[in-house]
């Protein structure tokens, strides 16, 4: 696919676990969870939000970790514990005063597939089930929880001739 397919991305809307994270669940012997989010990912996410394109989280867990990161990372739009993201992505747009031709999706498994169809772009990762590969856009080179989220956010960056002048900034 073209990177000119994202140019018109207004909102990239991101699934937690498989894609934020590694998709696995650590839990301590208290039973607190645990969760690794990439560094790489928040840059990209932080590059998107101050290049006014909206990222939202979509999850079906609940989880005060998740709810934390998006802070840190200015995140303001979070939908937690819903399994029905497609419902949950078209509100948002709506919310937001959008379109589904105005919005990307992420996701690695069955409960993401009708958001990643809904969306003009649906985003997958190689760690991702066979089924969703098969009906996203585009998988990543990189799996989830390891700069996948980066890779799109820079994909989308790309397209809209935006990259290039942010990553000159870093050589002042």
């Amino acid at each position: 696919m073209s990177s000119l397919a994202f140019e018109n991305i207004k909102l990239l809307a991101l699934d937690v676990d498989g894609v934020m994270t590694d998709g696995k669940l650590y839990f301590s012997a208290q039973g607190d969870e645990i969760k690794a989010f990439s560094i790489l990912d928040g840059h990209g996410i932080k590059m998107l939000l101050n290049s006014d394109i909206h990222v939202a989280i979509i999850t079906g867990r609940s989880s005060p970790l998740v709810a934390r990161r998006a802070r840190d990372l200015g995140i303001e739009h979070i939908i937690q514990g819903r399994e029905d993201k497609k419902v949950a992505l078209l509100e948002l747009l709506n919310e937001l005063e959008l379109s589904s031709s105005d919005a990307a999706y992420m996701g690695d498994d069955l409960p993401d597939l009708g958001a990643i169809v809904a969306a003009k772009i649906g985003f997958t990762v190689p760690n991702a089930h066979a089924f969703i590969k098969e009906h996203a856009d585009y998988c990543t080179h990189t799996p989830g929880g390891q700069g996948a989220v980066r890779e799109v956010c820079d994909l989308i960056l790309e397209s809209k001739g935006l990259l290039q002048p942010l990553l000159k900034a870093y050589l002042v």
